[in-house]
């Protein structure tokens, strides 16, 4: 059994730590969303955001776009021209994809000042990318409503996790690999 440990010493240690991490962000994550519920951002203070931010790109390129809390769906609703378009509900702020980007990152970390430097500029990038994919979404919704099933189903998702394997792919590869094992140190 210990030989075992032993040579699969590196593989346990990442599921650990991945799993660990997983685990302990999305409880935070869940504390934070529980807390928010009666505070004066709706729906949360992120979605809130994302939101707004959204809303602003939409405008900044000419977009007639208008930003509404809708309490009967928990989200903010987003309108073109007045007319309805997308629901930005909590799932949407990018804080679950990047909690699952942080916890491969640690699981892989190297050096404290290097891995937190990642986190956070990956973290900043993929919350950056998801507003742009709400407000080109939010276009193609407004644009082709008769799609809306595979762009926001297929198409998006796709963006975002697309982005987010781009950089654990780019983070593998800065890593320094034990040339005796073939595996990260």
């Amino acid at each position: 059994m210990k030989e075992l440990l032993l040579k699969y010493k590196s593989v346990l240690r990442f599921v650990g730590l991945f799993i660990g991490t997983y685990l302990l962000l999305g409880f935070l994550y869940s504390v934070y969303l529980n807390l928010s519920k009666n505070g004066p951002f709706f729906p949360d203070y992120i979605t809130h955001l994302v939101a707004k931010q959204s809303n602003a790109v939409l405008n900044t390129f000419g977009y007639a776009a208008f930003l509404n809390p809708a309490q009967t769906v928990e989200g903010m609703l987003l309108t073109i021209d007045g007319r309805y378009t997308v629901n930005i509900v909590e799932g949407c702020n990018s804080v679950s994809v990047i909690i699952l980007f942080v916890a491969f990152i640690i699981a892989f970390a190297e050096k404290f000042k290097k891995t937190i430097l990642y986190i956070f500029a990956g973290a900043v990038l993929i919350y950056v990318i998801n507003i742009i994919r709400i407000a080109i979404l939010t276009v193609a919704l407004y644009k082709f409503p008769e799609y809306e099933n595979v762009l926001h189903a297929v198409v998006f998702p796709v963006i975002i996790y697309a982005f987010v394997f781009m950089l654990w792919m780019i983070w593998v590869r800065m890593l320094k690999v034990n040339p005796e094992t073939n595996l990260v140190k």
